[in-house]
């Protein structure tokens, strides 16, 4: 049978959305003006985000999340969304993650208090390749799970482990991780990368994994980005390493084939929050990948779901159906470089 679909596993995340008048000193006041709750954590952001696409693909969801109402929530969300849940399990023991989002009204710039519940818990014997027929195996965040994230005798880590499998068994793999800077960082993530197909990760996180500086006086070198995308195929990527930052997004193929495209320049008022913007940016990637779309159309899709995600305080509400998702390339100026 021909492979279809995408499915999705690793941080299921409730984000609890908070926007404050202004960012308080310690021991001080600010003022919630409003709250309201959206999905979190890479594979919630991306399956709900590829549906609001109504892109006419299977959608399959794999994880853990508590038996609480947050849970109650993550699963009510995907079957609004014709999301597969027969592999995302709730458990009781523990409750489900969730972020409490601090948005300053001013600014849109965000703090994260992070609590990480069931998703600690998702281990190896949590995923079963031969159970799926769908085509990507995407994983996401590494850094951010705790038993996937912890050593393995043979692989490196129990996320490579995870990752191999589904390689061996015919899928293409995808991975995300989270911009966590400490040291521990390439060890986690360097394990996984022989065993993946489609690296996409921000420019904060390549520079971390390969010791490459990306970010200068605040702004991406874009000079560098080939040698740190070249840096993280030679650790093992299979295909493509597809950099993505405020400016734009800068892809590598394991040919040497490379390919630049520019974040659009949205005016002000259409931004309410950043906070979705890396996952909708991931999941139009991959769905362009999915469907063979040469990489140029990827990319453009790409930045469109990110633009349009930016539209909304969750992370997945502003993105539009697929057309009028790709639209937005005509209404909105690329940023000059």
């Amino acid at each position: 049978m021909a492979r279809s679909g995408i499915l999705a596993g690793g941080n299921w995340i409730v984000d609890r959305i908070k926007l404050v008048d202004r960012w308080p000193d310690q021991d001080t006041l600010a003022i919630i003006e409003s709250e309201s709750r959206g999905s979190g954590g890479s594979p919630f952001n991306l399956l709900l985000g590829l549906s609001r696409l109504r892109a006419g693909i299977p959608l399959e969801a794999v994880g853990r999340v508590g038996e609480d109402a947050d849970g109650e929530y993550v699963f009510e969300a995907c079957r609004r969304a014709g999301v597969n849940t027969r592999f995302l399990r709730a458990i009781p023991e523990h409750s489900t993650s969730y972020t409490d989002v601090m948005t300053v009204k001013t600014t849109g710039r965000r703090t994260f208090f992070h609590h990480a519940g069931a998703n600690a818990r998702l281990d190896v014997e949590d995923f079963e390749p031969r159970a799926s027929n769908a085509r990507i195996f995407h994983l996401g965040y590494l850094m951010l799970l705790n038993a996937l994230d912890a050593p393995d005798p043979v692989f490196g880590t129990r996320a490579a482990r995870v990752l191999a499998r589904f390689r061996e068994a015919g899928f293409k793999t995808s991975v995300d991780v989270v911009s966590d800077l400490s040291e521990r960082f390439p060890r986690v993530v360097i394990p996984a990368l022989p065993h993946v197909d489609y690296l996409i990760l921000n420019e904060i996180e390549a520079g971390h994994a390969t010791g490459i500086p990306l970010l200068h006086d605040g702004k991406v070198d874009e000079a560098a980005l080939p040698r740190a995308a070249q840096a993280l195929l030679d650790h093992g990527v299979q295909e493509w390493v597809v950099i993505h930052f405020p400016d734009g997004a800068y892809a590598r193929a394991r040919s040497s084939a490379d390919f630049f495209f520019p974040s659009f320049d949205c005016p002000p008022e259409w931004i309410k929050s950043a906070v979705g913007a890396g996952d909708a940016f991931c999941g139009g990637m991959l769905y362009g990948l999915h469907e063979g779309w040469a990489m140029t159309e990827c990319l453009r899709l790409a930045a469109c779901a990110a633009a349009a995600s930016l539209a909304h305080l969750t992370c997945t509400e502003g993105i539009l159906p697929l057309a009028e998702t790709r639209a937005l390339a005509q209404r909105f100026p690329l940023r000059k470089r």
